[in-house]
């Protein structure tokens, strides 16, 4: 799915219509986003020659905009993204934005988790994802991420992978990721909002290597500590302690706290 949804962004779809002479290249729309905590979003903008134009520009050139990229100290949820860029005399429309969507949950530099989204411009929109505006002039795209956590290394310390899917307004599931669709000519002086959620629990990345157990999960020990798979592989029993991302070492994630009852 990640390879087909890039492959969108990065060749976009049919960008815009006829009659490029009166096309306002000023013309742009706000990006926006209400993100959980500790997230940040980086905008990649992608443009295509526009309708009715011969001209072409290599490849590199049609990704003009990135938003963000300096996302842990600079971001700025508004994103004023433009819908034509003029590349060597070439009129460029914009096709597609690539949207990583990423989160920290600890203070080291490694200490982060990712996935992605987007949002696709052509004459055919999928109407799957087809967006809409209101009275306003806003429309709004949704999705829920969750943590999943692992251990890693010699000390089992915790770490972090972030999932991400697209969800409608109520929060059901409808897609594999936050994605939304549109026709160039319905976004000019319009906002479009990602709204995501977190999941309020988390989840292992990997099966059969945590128990569930009053208050949290326990981690199995496997063969011994050294074991860098550990599967529990029916020992519900054999415990090990872990290494928390701001380094406590704990039995019992998220909270630290021990329980003496084990369910598997």
């Amino acid at each position: 799915m990640k390879d087909m949804i890039q492959h969108m962004v990065a060749g976009g779809c049919l960008a815009v219509i006829a009659g490029c002479s009166a096309i306002e290249k000023t013309d742009s729309f706000t990006l926006t986003a209400n993100l959980p905590p500790n997230f940040a979003y980086v905008a990649t903008v992608y443009y295509k020659p526009a309708v009715g134009e011969t001209c072409t520009v290599p490849a590199k050139e049609n990704k003009a905009d990135v938003f963000n990229r300096e996302w842990r100290t600079e971001y700025q949820p508004n994103s004023q993204i433009k819908l034509y860029q003029t590349v060597n005399g070439c009129l460029l429309a914009l096709s597609s934005i690539g949207l990583d969507i990423n989160a920290t949950y600890g203070k080291d530099r490694g200490d982060f988790g990712g996935d992605f989204g987007a949002i696709l411009v052509g004459q055919q929109p999928n109407e799957r994802y087809r967006g809409t505006f209101n009275a306003s002039g806003e429309s709004e795209f949704f999705g829920e991420c969750q943590w999943w956590f692992r251990t890693a290394g010699g000390l089992r310390r915790i770490v972090k992978i972030l999932n991400c899917r697209n969800t409608d307004a109520q929060g059901v599931p409808f897609g594999p990721k936050p994605l939304v669709t549109f026709t160039p000519g319905e976004l000019t002086g319009k906002t479009v909002r990602l709204s995501i959620s977190l999941a309020a629990e988390e989840e292992p990345y990997i099966r059969d290597t945590w128990v569930k157990v009053p208050g949290g999960w326990k981690r199995c020990m496997g063969e011994n500590f050294e074991d860098g798979y550990a599967f529990c592989y029916g020992n519900y029993k054999n415990f090990s302690s872990f290494r928390m991302p701001d380094g406590r070492s704990c039995t019992i994630y998220p909270g630290c706290t021990e329980s003496t009852e084990v369910k598997p």
